[in-house]
């Protein structure tokens, strides 16, 4: 029987899953830090926005978790899948997640920032030099 509501589910599931792409963001950037790419900048800056953008959402999110007294904790792990414990309001409900599905929510969030922060971009883009004057 489910005893946690589906808004605190969802709550601490974004909560989850946007921690989860916070490590994937911090991972790629030390890639591209240090591989062979010939011109690194434009990758940086984009996976920065990105975690910019993760982790003012993630603080939100964990206000609201702090207030309605929500955690989410790893209960578990194997090849196939990892569980997690949901607590909200005395009550504790456990969830497996198929770890292939988890990479799939994961990169749909990475799909997500990548998008607000290009629009955030479009916004913040200098004039080039190399276009000339508007209009």
């Amino acid at each position: 029987m489910r005893r946690l509501k589906q808004n605190e589910l969802d709550l601490a599931s974004r909560y989850l899953f946007l921690s989860m792409a916070v490590v994937v963001i911090r991972q790629d950037r030390k890639h591209f830090e240090h591989g062979s790419f010939k011109i690194k900048e434009p990758y940086l800056e984009l996976l920065g926005k990105m975690e910019l953008e993760a982790r003012e959402e993630r603080k939100k999110l964990r206000y609201q978790m702090d207030q309605q007294k929500i955690q989410v904790v790893e209960s578990g792990r194997n090849d196939s899948f990892t569980s997690f414990l949901f607590l909200a309001q005395g009550y504790e409900e456990k969830r497996n997640y198929f770890n292939p599905a988890i990479r799939k929510k994961v990169e749909s969030i990475l799909f997500e920032l990548m998008h607000k922060a290009q629009q955030h971009a479009h916004f913040e883009k200098p004039q080039n030099a190399l276009s000339g004057p508007p209009g």
